[in-house]
Parts: C-alpha cells; sequence; structure tokens
C-alpha cells in the first residue's frame, strides 16, 4: 500500500477498551477515523472534539452483514477510501464448558467469529474494489493469545478467537497478492480493557466444585487480580504494526503472551517428535 497521509482508519467495537483507546491515540496523531459502535452515542465526546473531516461515527452490530455493508458504505461516501481496517468488536463470558448457556457461547460466537468474519469479508472487497487500484490496504485481526491456545474457563472465547486465527490464515492463503491486501492477526495477552471488567462469570456446574480445579481458583480471585498490560500503550504497537511494509501474519504481544505462545510451541514440537514415527507406513500400498 502506498504511502498515504493521513490514513483512514475503520475500527470496530471503538466505544470502549483497545478500540476507544486506539481510536483516541490516532485521532491525536492527526489520522482520520471511522468508528463504530453498537451505541455511537458513546463517541459523542470525540464527535464535539474534531470535525466531521477527521471523525465519523458509525451505528454497528457486526453480527448483522447488512449493517456491516452499510458502514462501509457510509466510510466511502464520507472519505472516499480506507486505508486500515480494525476488526476489533468482541465479547466475552467466563464459565466452564457445562456452565455456559448455549445462549451465552452462541452470543459469544456469533460476535467474535461471525462478525469479524463479515468484517473481513467486506474490508477484502473494499480494498480491491473502491480504493485505488493498486492501493490495497491492511487488516488488523484484534484476535488473543487465546487463539492460539486454551485456558480454563474460557472455552467459547477461545473457540472463537481459534476460528478467527484458521479464518485469516485461510483468507491470507487466498487472496491475490497483486490486490495488496496485508493481514495481520494480532494476540494479545492480557490487558485491562472493558471486555474484561464487564466479564461475566457463568454460575458454577455442580461437578466442579472441587477447591483445587483450576477454574474454580479463578473464579475466588476474580475481581482481585489486576493485568500488567497498559492498553493505552498496546494500541500505539497496533499502529505500528499497521505501519510496516511488510507486516506478520501474526504478532503475539504482552510479555505474558509470548511465554504462553512459547511453551505452546514447545509442547506442540515435543509432541510432534515423539510421536512422528507413529506415521510412518501409512501411505496407501
Amino acid at each position: 500500500m502506498s504511502a498515504v497521509s493521513p490514513r483512514v482508519w475503520f475500527i470496530t467495537g471503538t466505544s470502549t477498551g483497545f478500540g476507544r483507546d486506539l481510536t483516541e491515540y490516532l485521532l491525536d496523531k492527526g489520522e482520520i477515523v471511522v468508528a463504530t459502535a453498537r451505541r455511537p452515542s458513546l463517541l459523542d465526546d470525540l464527535a464535539a472534539k474534531y470535525s466531521s473531516n477527521r471523525f465519523l461515527a458509525v451505528s454497528l452490530d457486526v453480527t448483522q452483514p447488512q449493517q456491516v455493508v452499510d458502514a462501509f458504505a457510509q466510510a466511502k461516501a464520507a472519505f472516499g477510501r480506507i486505508n486500515v481496517v480494525v476488526n476489533n468488536a468482541g465479547l466475552t463470558n467466563l464459565g466452564e464448558l457445562e456452565s455456559v448457556t448455549e445462549e451465552k457461547a452462541k452470543v459469544i460466537i456469533d460476535t467474535n467469529f461471525w462478525g469479524a468474519t463479515y468484517v473481513t469479508r467486506e474490508a477484502i472487497k473494499f480494498f480491491r474494489e473502491s480504493n485505488p487500484p493498486g492501493a490495497g490496504g491492511r487488516l488488523l485481526q484484534v484476535g488473543s493469545i487465546l487463539g492460539l491456545i486454551g485456558l480454563p474457563g474460557r472455552s467459547f472465547y477461545a473457540a472463537s478467537k481459534h476460528a478467527l486465527e484458521g479464518l485469516s490464515e485461510s483468507v491470507v492463503a487466498e487472496i491475490d497478492p497483486a490486490w495488496n491486501i496485508k493481514i495481520t492477526i494480532i494476540e494479545p495477552g492480557w490487558f485491562k480493557t472493558a471486555i474484561t471488567s464487564k466479564t461475566t462469570l457463568s454460575d458454577p456446574h455442580p461437578a466442579y466444585s472441587n477447591p483445587d480445579l483450576p477454574f474454580t481458583r479463578i473464579r475466588k480471585a476474580w475481581g482481585t487480580t489486576t493485568s500488567r498490560g497498559d492498553s493505552k500503550k498496546v494500541v500505539q504497537v497496533f499502529e505500528k504494526i499497521a505501519s510496516l511494509p511488510d507486516p506478520p501474519l501474526h504478532f503475539v504481544v504482552g510479555l505474558d503472551a509470548i511465554e504462553l505462545a512459547r511453551k505452546k510451541l514447545a509442547d506442540l514440537k515435543a509432541s510432534i517428535d515423539l510421536y512422528e514415527s507413529w506415521s510412518e507406513g501409512l501411505d496407501r500400498e
């Protein structure tokens, strides 16, 4: 993507958390932001502070495909282009697999996976067909370290983020390099944001009453622990990733996330090495 200044950013889930912090940071740097949220009234303070040629708040529920299409159309009408899309909207719920209701699980999957899918699809189309030929664009998928590993009490959230990983890797392999579309999956560790402070806990399942079980201990400590990650600092790294000429597909960020990712890689390598011989002689005669 050729250097353009200021860039137009299209960001989902901007009322709180990473989305809000990134929006504020970019506006302060002089960038243009299309900020989407289910309740755009939460962005009224930014609309009052910045002119309409710098900031546009758009109502968007990412689980509604037509709303996604309409939001991109509003961005095009306002600014004519989009240089960076940040697929950020998401939510979570804590609880053992057997304690989370199907209704809650579907909401998580619908938002974190299907919502992200609708935005991904429209972003690719916009970069290819609405931006100037060859300009392309950058797509930042805000995943999680839980897209690479699983942790107790996060089964459905982890499932949604694993699905986003697979989707993104496949899309990267599908798109024509001539379109000049760069995709990065951002895999943060624990940063204090609204998604953590607003996380709900499902009622405990009676079979998981053993106080020594990992998630039982997490339940007991929930609300008393704090993260070491600063969300206002990490969004500055999001902007740096979007500015690289050749960005990575995977970007693990946060010392806790790096530690977990390295352990996952080591465990996977050990398992492959240990059982590699079991795959010998399995080809058809």
